[in-house]
C-alpha cells in the first residue's frame, strides 16, 4: 500500500509546478505587472494632487499615502523577488484614466478652494476603490495558488488602502464638504 503523506506531498509539488506554467498563474503575475505600474504612476501624480488641495488634512493624508505607496511598491517588488520574476510594469489603463480625471478636477477648479479639495477627494476615492478592487482580487488568487506570503503582503497594502479610503471619507465629512457646499 502506498504512503498516502508521500503521494500527496509529490502530487502539491507537481501541481504547484504546473500552476506556475498555467494560464491562472500568468493572470496573477499580469495583474502584479498591472498594480505595479499603476502605484509607480500613483508615486507621481499623488504630489501634484497634494500641491492642489487646500486643506491641511487632505495635505497631510495625501502626504501618509505617498509615504504608504513607496511602501507598497517595494513591498510589490518583494512579490517579484518571491515569484523569480523581474520587477516589471504593464501599463494600466484604468489607472492611467483616473490619474487623467483627478488632473481634470485640479484643473477645473478654482486653486484655493474647498470645492477642488472635495473633487480631489472623489478623485483619491476612485483610485483607492480600484486598488482595493486589485489588491482584494490578489489575495484570493495567491491565497488559491498557495502563495501564502506573497498572500500576507498583499493583504498589508489591501489593509492600508481600505483604511486610506476611510481617512478620505473623513477629511470630506469633517472639514470639506461643508466648507465647499458654502463657496
Amino acid at each position: 500500500m502506498p504512503n498516502t503523506k508521500t503521494a500527496g506531498t509529490a502530487t502539491k509539488a507537481t501541481g504547484q509546478k504546473n500552476m506556475e506554467e498555467s494560464k491562472f498563474h500568468q493572470l496573477f503575475l499580469d495583474q502584479v505587472k498591472d498594480i505595479y505600474w499603476a502605484e509607480k504612476q500613483l508615486l507621481k501624480a499623488l504630489p501634484k494632487m497634494q500641491k492642489g488641495a487646500t486643506s491641511e488634512e487632505l495635505k497631510d493624508a495625501i502626504e501618509t499615502h505617498i509615504e504608504e505607496t513607496r511602501i507598497q511598491v517595494d513591498r510589490l517588488e518583494e512579490i517579484f523577488d518571491l515569484l523569480g520574476k523581474k520587477a516589471v510594469g504593464k501599463k494600466c489603463p484604468a489607472m492611467e484614466g483616473l490619474i487623467e480625471e483627478g488632473n481634470e478636477i485640479i484643473s477645473d477648479t478654482e486653486s484655493d478652494s474647498m470645492v477642488r479639495d472635495a473633487g480631489i477627494i472623489i478623485a483619491a476615492q476612485k483610485v483607492e476603490h480600484y486598488e482595493i478592487a486589485t489588491y482584494g482580487g490578489l489575495v484570493a488568487l495567491a491565497k488559491t495558488m498557495g502563495h501564502t506570503e506573497i498572500a500576507e503582503l498583499l493583504q498589508n497594502t489591501l489593509e492600508e488602502e481600505k483604511e486610506a479610503d476611510v481617512k478620505l471619507t473623513e477629511i470630506a465629512e469633517q472639514f470639506v464638504n461643508e466648507s465647499a457646499s458654502e463657496e
